[in-house]
């Protein structure tokens, strides 16, 4: 652990200022929003930009050496070995539908390795968050993974890439066979609030291609504090630039490779 940052008063700040970031969100979100096409059926909206940029601004101020890695393009190149990760609204077309199933989420890593992440659902008033090594909270109480142990009585979840109508790997043959073998399947449109619903023992497992780092730096890091195991295709090591990902409760996490023959 970096002795150079004072990792607590760190964790406050970026508490707080998730919270604030959050209050833009939920208050923005019955609006006309203003919305431009990414990439496939990827959206962005001025909320996403005004979320971003109230983060990143503050992330500057307050850390002008660090790097800033974020979603809409915001960020700063610098060369510290701190590394910010920015999601500044994860679940953007659920957002400008009016559909209520997004967060933000941000995240501080250290010469490549995860120091501590914040996700935040600002209508549920959720806010999980994890140390490295010092295990996940959610709103300040303990997390941990289920101890359900078979994949057939296991709740999963998983996401579809934005490019996914013109890449062969889009994930709908791995959906289908999983669809016949868990007890229930569910897709958010949030990696970042799956991943976090994996540390809370609301579901055991959730794979996804298609990621990018933004998407998963906290809620990788949030289901490894909570006991739970992250790797990547073929139970590789998880690394947050493959573009995929396996979390689980650790207990179906071969079993649920098996299923998906990402091995």
């Amino acid at each position: 652990m970096a002795a150079d940052l004072a990792l607590d008063d760190c964790l406050d700040f970026t508490l707080a200022l998730a919270r604030e970031a959050g209050v833009l969100l939920r208050d923005r979100l019955l609006e006309d929003h203003t919305e431009a096409q990414k990439r496939g059926v990827e959206l962005v909206t001025e909320v996403d930009r005004a979320s971003e940029r109230l983060i990143v601004d503050a992330l500057r101020e307050r850390f002008p050496d660090h790097a800033i890695e974020a979603e809409e393009g915001s960020g700063q190149d610098a060369p510290s070995p701190y590394r910010w990760f920015v999601d500044p609204l994860d679940g953007t077309n659920n957002y400008a539908h009016g559909y209520p199933s997004f967060c933000l989420s941000l995240a501080l890593w250290r010469a490549g390795q995860p120091l501590m992440g914040v996700v935040l659902d600002p209508l549920r008033d959720e806010c999980f968050w994890a140390r490295r090594g010092r295990g996940a909270a959610l709103n300040g109480r303990p997390l941990c993974v289920s101890r359900r142990s078979l994949l057939g009585e296991s709740l999963v979840s998983t996401g579809f890439p934005y490019d996914k109508a013109s890449r062969p790997d889009n994930n709908l043959f791995e959906i289908g066979q999983a669809a016949l073998r868990v007890q229930g399947l569910r897709r958010s449109g949030s990696a970042a609030l799956d991943l976090c619903y994996v540390a809370a023992g609301r579901q055991e497992g959730h794979w996804e291609r298609g990621l990018k780092p933004w998407d998963v730096a906290a809620g990788g890091l949030i289901v490894l504090e909570a006991g739970g195991r992250v790797t990547g295709v073929g139970a590789r090591p998880w690394d947050i630039r493959s573009g995929e990902l396996v979390a689980s409760n650790g207990l179906i996490h071969e079993e649920l490779l098996d299923l998906l023959g990402w091995r």
